[in-house]
């Protein structure tokens, strides 16, 4: 099951009638910035797992 053209139309419209077309570029913004950050998480490691524990006191 695919969606096509028309369905999108729909999908569209009810977007803009429940958001407001001023609100469309902020959460389209929002959301690719969302996606860009999930997928720098996904390629670069941890930062925990690349940190050595500090070399002072030793805790008992």
């Amino acid at each position: 099951m695919s969606l096509g053209f028309p369905e999108l139309l729909i999908v569209l419209a009810i977007i803009v009638l429940v958001f407001g077309a001023s609100r469309i570029p902020k959460l389209a913004g929002g959301l690719g910035a969302g996606i860009r950050n999930f997928k720098r998480g996904l390629n670069e490691p941890a930062e925990d797992e690349n940190e050595e524990k500090p070399k002072g006191k030793i805790e008992e």
